[in-house]
């Protein structure tokens, strides 16, 4: 594997995608009831701006972890020797400055969430990866960041449907990150990383995590009573809320390593039928 590979590898291309589509994503959810509204080159900018700010966090977060990397991942360019530690900051200052350019062209606030969002994802990489809870409230303030730049993006605004949008992706997210230490305390217990399935113990974890769970579930009717959504909306979010709960349930009965990672996998599905809830029941 050459430098360039080396470097685009770094770079987790699939995670950039991913982060891009949710730009466009929090965009078609906030114009979804006034789509003549929607301006394309601010949601191409929009793209960019969430690719390449993924793509150089993705960089810090290798410079950072290079030590535990060369234990873990020695194959990963830098332990590899492949990408030298301030070739990873490089490309990461790079990519930062053409994620800030591309905001910039699309206003203020556009930048302004850009580099609020790039701060605190560089915040949980440096410093909150070994807080336990906090750090996974960053994580996902940084997963729900994407959609709410995709509606500054192309509305200057961040709608209701949006923020309601937002507010149970943080919630779900949060206890799929809490599900997430059941499976790694072990190594985590070793890294000194205080989640709360090391301080408290998995039975205490799990019910945390279900508590997140349902919270999102409950604000899930608030979209139709609203009338932000049309009935549309309504089988898909039930099927997430369903899911959500039993999984809940099934972590909340079995909180073993096992059954642990099983659900925090089986959220992800429910994470997929909620965006589509938006999406198919938005209001054209």
């Amino acid at each position: 594997m050459g430098k360039l590979e080396a470097l685009f590898r770094i770079m987790r291309p699939v995670n950039c995608l991913m982060m891009g589509f949710a730009v466009i994503v929090g965009a078609v959810i906030a114009t979804s009831r006034t789509p003549s509204t929607f301006p394309t080159p601010n949601l191409a900018f929009g793209f960019v701006t969430g690719f390449a700010l993924t793509a150089g966090s993705m960089a810090v977060n290798d410079y950072y972890d290079r030590e535990i990397d060369a234990v873990n991942e020695p194959d990963r360019p830098i332990p590899s020797g492949l990408v030298k530690p301030r070739e990873a900051l490089g490309l990461a200052l790079i990519l930062a400055i053409a994620g800030f350019a591309a905001a910039y062209v699309t206003g203020f606030r556009s930048l302004t969430v850009a580099v609020v969002s790039w701060v605190l994802f560089t915040t949980y990489t440096t410093v909150g990866k070994r807080s336990g809870l906090p750090g996974n409230f960053l994580v996902s303030t940084c997963v729900a960041m994407p959609f709410v730049y995709g509606s500054i993006v192309v509305t200057d605004a961040v709608d209701m449907n949006v923020l309601i949008f937002v507010s149970m992706v943080f919630l779900s997210n949060t206890g799929r990150e809490i599900t997430k230490g059941i499976v790694d305390a072990e190594g985590d217990i070793k890294q000194n990383v205080k989640t709360l399935a090391v301080r408290f113990g998995s039975g205490t974890a799990s019910l945390v995590a279900s508590l997140f769970n349902i919270s999102a579930t409950l604000l899930s009717p608030m979209p139709l009573i609203l009338g932000l959504v049309s009935p549309w909306y309504v089988p898909f979010v039930s099927i997430t809320d369903i899911g959500l709960l039993a999984s809940s349930i099934g972590l909340l009965r079995n909180h073993s390593r096992e059954n642990a990672r099983k659900t925090k996998r089986i959220v992800l599905v429910w994470f997929v039928v909620g965006l589509l809830a938006f999406l198919i029941g938005a209001e054209r």
